[in-house]
């Protein structure tokens, strides 16, 4: 299959559309369009990340990686009534 094709363009209200052949086609309803110089560029938007996959992109972290920290020359902490 090669990743050239020649596509149609056709107007869609006061809109120039374009005709994506299927082995093109993006997942999804959205794409990211950009102009770089003559050229368009459709993509897919990058997927939002959960606060699990940015934890578990960061891979396993051992306990050698933790520092010693010493509270010794840290005053005491004060007394707080609720």
């Amino acid at each position: 299959m090669s990743n050239v094709r020649k596509v149609s363009l056709f107007r869609n209200g006061r809109n120039q559309a374009v005709r994506i052949p299927v082995e093109f086609e993006l997942p999804g309803d959205e794409a990211v369009m950009r102009k770089e110089g003559d050229r368009l560029i459709i993509e897919q938007p990058a997927q939002a990340k959960t606060w699990l996959d940015v934890i578990e992109s960061f891979g396993p972290v051992t306990k050698e990686e933790w520092p010693d920290i010493a509270d010794d020359d840290l005053l005491p902490l004060d007394e707080i009534v609720l």
